[in-house]
Parts: C-alpha cells; sequence; structure tokens
C-alpha cells in the first residue's frame, strides 16, 4: 500500500534528495515539479495522495500552489518544505491547509514522521 507522492521544488538536488529518501522507504513518487503553476498542472494529472512543496519558488510559489491546490481538492495533502527563517511562511502556509511542514536540510527521520502523520 505504498502512498502516491509529489514532489515539488525548484531545486533539483532538493527533489533527488527527497524522492530517494521517500522510495528507500517504499513510497512511489508519481510526479516532480519544479514550480508551483507545474504543481497544480501536475496534480490534476496524478492526483498523489501527498503533496511535499517548497514554499520560495519561481513563477508561483508555494503558498499560492497550496491555495490554488486546496481549492479545487479540499481534501489535498499538503506538507510545506522550508527553509530556516520562514516561520512567518508557516503560519501562512497551515492557515491555508498545509497539513503539516519539514525544514530544509532534510533529516530522513523527520519526512518519514511526517509521511506518515498526514497520510
Amino acid at each position: 500500500m505504498a502512498k502516491r507522492i509529489m514532489i515539488t521544488d525548484d531545486a533539483l538536488f532538493m527533489r533527488v534528495t527527497l524522492k530517494n529518501i521517500l522510495t528507500q522507504h517504499g513510497y512511489e513518487v508519481v510526479a516532480e515539479a519544479s514550480n508551483g503553476r507545474e504543481a497544480v498542472e501536475l496534480y490534476e494529472q496524478h492526483k498523489p495522495d501527498l503533496v511535499f512543496m517548497d514554499i520560495t519558488m519561481p513563477e508561483m510559489d508555494g503558498l499560492q500552489a497550496l491555495k490554488e491546490i486546496r481549492a479545487r481538492d479540499p481534501n489535498a495533502k499538503v506538507v510545506m518544505c522550508t527553509a530556516m527563517g520562514q516561520k512567518q511562511m508557516v503560519v501562512e502556509a497551515i492557515q491555508a491547509g498545509a497539513k503539516d511542514f519539514i525544514v530544509k536540510p532534510f533529516q530522513p527521520e523527520r519526512i518519514i514522521e511526517a509521511v506518515q502523520k498526514v497520510a
């Protein structure tokens, strides 16, 4: 019963890191997006069980993408990924419906904990 996960981050290195951690723990990464606009489109196509969403990205940031996805699917489960020092954005993301957040650099245990908690 692998959870289907989408990863959204403008940094390829971060997407690869997150994907490796998730696949090593038996999760399926069904899509990867490099900005919020792509994330919204890919969410529609793949309907993942869970989305990891970076906050700071070009074209459309993670907060806007979160709001768009939740407007289309109120049951969407999104975990925000944030660098240190973005506390206000995290608060805004939680208010907009994010289920959890993880801080970069990623700690594998914390990622799996977030998946188990949210999914």
